[in-house]
């Protein structure tokens, strides 16, 4: 039975995924799957860099704009939406790809983590959601710290039903629900898959990133972040996002607005930094270097690669 088709670009923030998803759809009849973990929420426009609809160009979008910031989002939940989009948009003759930053929901795909096939444990789940009402958010999310600190460590303490039902599958297996989460349902992906890694010169990419800051403001994310938090979107699973938990601090009299930005620019290189490690280290992706930009060549490498590794794409 042949697989479904399934191109995947992965990369840091501010390395050009968003003009290459662009140009790959409309070439080869795509729809472009966001797998970033915030740009889900409605209002959080310019903070996460989320495609405009003139950036858009008539390519169709899934997973953006989907819950209001004050709910709460997982892997898991990401992984019920996007497998059967996937599935959808190849039943139309349409090539999905999948572009993101977020390495954790990209691999749920990739590799098919399990999540629902877990154990439960009704009784002890009943006990939990009595005990939060009373000890409180914060504290369960402790109990998990003591269990599990890696599942803490993804989970929002806000994010209650998770945590419940990490502690929950903890109790019941007798083993770290992380280590369930993140076992790998089969070692072949699942998809006939063409894994797209940008990369870029490190300091330029920092200066991009510096630029992108520089050019958010501009165009309003404080405006942005101060909306956010007058409505009383705070202590939430959305506003932890890098963008809007500096300004936080500046609301909070913690920081001058100066002092907010350089910390947004400085943590936004980190979290860059910190994502070309993890896809290195924890995907397949073949590496395009966009330090010179999308050049004609790259773009027809990409193309070449992506025509290889999917034979029956139409070119």
């Amino acid at each position: 039975m042949m697989k479904e088709q399934l191109i995947v670009i992965v990369g840091p923030t501010a390395v050009g995924k968003t003009a290459l998803s662009i140009k790959l759809a409309k070439k080869y009849e795509g729809e472009v799957i966001s797998g970033d973990s915030m740009q889900v929420y409605k209002g959080m426009d310019i903070g996460t860099a989320k495609v405009t609809d003139e950036e858009q160009e008539g390519i169709r979008h899934h997973l953006i704009d989907i819950l209001h910031p004050k709910e709460s989002f997982s892997v898991a939940e990401f992984q019920e939406r996007c497998i059967p989009l996937i599935s959808q948009i190849n039943n139309t003759g349409h090539v999905p790809l999948l572009v993101g930053g977020t390495g954790l929901y990209v691999n749920a795909i990739t590799k098919q983590y399990r999540f629902e096939s877990l154990p439960t444990d009704e009784r002890y789940r009943e006990e939990l959601e009595q005990l939060v009402s009373k000890i409180g958010n914060e504290q369960l999310h402790n109990r998990l710290k003591q269990v599990d600190p890696k599942a803490a460590q993804l989970i929002h303490p806000n994010n209650v039903r998770r945590v419940i039902r990490a502690l929950e599958v903890t109790q019941a297996t007798g083993t770290p629900f992380s280590e369930h989460q993140m076992e790998e349902q089969k070692k072949e992906s699942p998809y006939s898959l063409a894994f797209i890694g940008l990369t870029m010169e490190r300091e330029l990419l920092y200066e991009r990133i510096n630029k992108r800051v520089d050019i958010m403001m501009e165009q309003g994310l404080l405006e942005e972040a101060r909306s956010l938090y007058d409505r009383g979107i705070k202590d939430c699973q959305s506003v932890q996002a890098i963008g809007y938990k500096e300004l936080y601090d500046y609301f909070n009299g913690l920081l001058s607005l100066e002092d907010a930005v350089e910390m947004l620019k400085q943590n936004s290189r980190r979290y860059a930094k910190r994502q070309l490690t993890w896809f290195r280290n924890k995907t397949e992706a073949t590496w395009f270097d966009m330090s010179n930009g999308l050049t004609d060549q790259t773009f027809q490498e990409i193309c070449s690669f992506i025509e290889g590794k999917l034979p029956f794409i139409s070119k």
